[in-house]
C-alpha cells in the first residue's frame, strides 16, 4: 500500500504493540457494535415493522458479506418511492 494513502488506523496498527493492538481492536469492535445497535433501533423507530425487519436483515447481511450495496439499494428505492408519493400528493408518514 502506498504510504501516502494509508489510513490512520493502518498506521496505528503498525506501531501499536500486540497487547495495545488487541485493546484497540476490542475498543473499535465495541464502538461498531454500539453504533450498529443504535442504527437498528433508529430503523425500528422510523419504519413499519416489515420494512424495519427487511432493512435490519439487509444491514446484517451487508456486514457479514462485506457488500453494503443491497442495503443502500433498498434505502434508495424507498427514498425514490417516497418522493414519488409526495409529488403525486399521497403523503404517508412512516
Amino acid at each position: 500500500m502506498d504510504k501516502r494513502f494509508r489510513s490512520i488506523v493502518d498506521e496505528l496498527l503498525d506501531y501499536a504493540p500486540m497487547q495495545n493492538r488487541d485493546l484497540f481492536i476490542e475498543s473499535r469492535g465495541q464502538q461498531v457494535i454500539a453504533s450498529a445497535l443504535n442504527l437498528v433501533r433508529l430503523i425500528k423507530e422510523s419504519y413499519h415493522e416489515d420494512i424495519a425487519d427487511d432493512l435490519t436483515r439487509r444491514l446484517v447481511r451487508a456486514i457479514s458479506t462485506g457488500d453494503e450495496e443491497k442495503f443502500r439499494r433498498r434505502l434508495r428505492a424507498m427514498r425514490e418511492s417516497r418522493i414519488k408519493k409526495v409529488e403525486s400528493g399521497n403523503v404517508n408518514d412512516k
